[in-house]
């Protein structure tokens, strides 16, 4: 396994609407795992939820969160990023384009108006842990 990548040696990776797993803790301090759309943009991940959604109201109480993005076939490529959280209200405009990575277009419009009010997580990188397996299947 390769380790210690750059954001730059992933390739295309944070381009796939792959799903990312968001670590967030609860009000006892545990760690709760939840799949998220995620955008890679301006240098961090943008992640939209629900404006009432646990998730949100986690980071809330506590910014900690971690985001894993990976791949499950060769050459495995993944990252790992710990930081603090931002949140703002939900943008128009980042909501279609994480719908769009995710939805067919014709899909895009539905779904938007069925989702509501929802806050937008900003996660910029702090603490980064990324890696590959492609010496292992070249």
């Amino acid at each position: 396994m390769r380790s210690g990548l750059t954001f730059e040696d992933l390739g295309d990776l944070l381009e796939r609407p792959l799903l990312a797993t968001l670590a967030t803790y609860d009000r006892e301090g545990l760690v709760v795992l939840s799949p998220v759309w995620f955008e890679w943009w301006e240098g961090g991940f943008n992640v939209v939820v629900g404006a009432h959604d646990v998730k949100s109201r986690s980071l809330r109480r506590d910014p900690r969160a971690s985001l894993v993005v990976a791949e499950a076939e060769p050459p495995m490529r993944g990252i790992e990023i710990r930081t603090l959280a931002k949140l703002s209200p939900n943008r128009a405009d980042v909501d279609r384009r994480i719908a769009l990575r995710y939805l067919m277009p014709a899909a895009v419009d539905s779904f938007l108006a069925s989702t509501g009010e929802g806050t937008m997580i900003r996660l910029d990188p702090g603490r980064i842990r990324a890696w590959d397996f492609a010496d292992e299947h070249s």
